[in-house]
């Protein structure tokens, strides 16, 4: 509330004082504040700090890290850009940043360059620009390429299957799979589609698993999720990443998960989960206590959908890196090797 008065306030303030200033006082009349006299007197009650509400900023504290392109030179009049963009790609696609770089940082930014950033996301509110998000950098450091333990892009082991070389009873499973499915006829399906029969069945239970289970949506992309990251399992976490913020896992988990931390902001039920998962996944049993901490948010159905559904992406995971299914022609592969694999 507080921030939207005092705009409005020093709005009218400026309006008055350019008023008495430009000798006009014509009612109803906006269009006279817009000469160049009202201009010249903004920008200087904005230099002068009457007016500091122009440059207003909100900020995300969490810090989070960016890899990508480093774009610099950019101008805009009136000086209201920092000169640098991050243009950079994750699970839900490309993306275009304004990027702040502190004075020690500058000389080591190069235009071109592929950097990794690491700041926080803040809104700052322009004159002319209005609010623009600007990524605020703390580290700047050289991108150099990673080898993945799991396959990146590319045909992989197996050729992609189309369409028109299916048989019949390849081509019915077909035509169920382009109905759901975010990757077409890639991913686990482009190996299913071999075993048309196995294919069919596998499909039958994850229809269940996705779309009737008794876990709640968000833990059940959260569980999906955290086998994509144990196995980088980048089909897995490009297709389910932006599901898992549209049912209401938080970004700031998701980043965690993704750097292969045990997530600083989960939800209790969403811990639950994460314990569970993990255990049985890393040690292949579940203590006591991350039973019964599991057992005070989901019922024994939920308990067997979960970890059914867990085995379940495990097995999709597993049969994608042994034929190297890679993420579709022209798309970055978004998780990095966790670190030790």
């Amino acid at each position: 509330m507080r921030r939207r008065f005092i705009p409005a306030v020093a709005g009218h303030i400026l309006v008055g004082m350019t008023t008495a200033v430009n000798r006009l006082d014509i009612r109803g009349d906006r269009a006279q504040y817009r000469q160049k006299h009202m201009k010249t007197l903004l920008l200087l009650l904005i230099w002068t700090g009457i007016a500091p509400v122009a440059f207003a900023q909100t900020s995300d504290q969490r810090e989070v890290t960016l890899t990508g392109t480093l774009q610099g030179g950019r101008i805009a009049i009136g000086g209201e850009t920092t000169g640098w963009t991050l243009e950079y790609r994750d699970a839900s696609g490309p993306h275009s940043v304004e990027v702040e770089l502190p004075r020690d940082l500058m000389t080591r930014a190069t235009s071109g360059a592929q950097v990794r950033l690491t700041g926080t996301f803040t809104t700052r509110q322009y004159v002319e620009r209005g609010a623009v998000r600007i990524f605020r950098v703390a580290r700047l450091e050289e991108a150099r390429a990673e080898a993945s333990a799991a396959p990146a892009a590319g045909p992989g082991r197996l050729p992609q299957l189309k369409v028109e070389q299916l048989n019949a009873q390849q081509k019915a499973l077909a035509d169920e799979i382009l109905k759901v499915s975010s990757v077409g006829l890639g991913g686990p399906y482009n190996a299913l589609l071999r075993s048309p029969e196995l294919g069919k069945r596998m499909f039958a239970l994850l229809d269940y698993l996705r779309f009737n289970t008794s876990v709640p949506r968000r833990l059940n992309e959260f569980a999906i999720l955290i086998q994509a990251r144990l196995w980088t399992s980048q089909v897995e976490w490009l297709a389910h990443y932006p599901l898992a913020l549209k049912e209401g896992v938080a970004e700031s988990t998701l980043a965690d998960l993704k750097a292969g931390r045990r997530p600083a902001s989960m939800k209790a039920d969403e811990a639950a989960v994460y314990d569970l998962c993990m255990d049985v996944s890393t040690t292949h049993t579940v203590s006591d206590a991350t039973y019964r901490r599991a057992a005070q948010f989901l019922n024994e159905q939920q308990l067997v959908d979960l970890l059914t559904l867990s085995g379940t992406y495990t097995t999709l995971a597993m049969t994608m890196n042994a034929f190297a299914q890679g993420v579709p022609e022209g798309v970055t592969p978004p998780l990095q090797p966790l670190p030790g694999k």
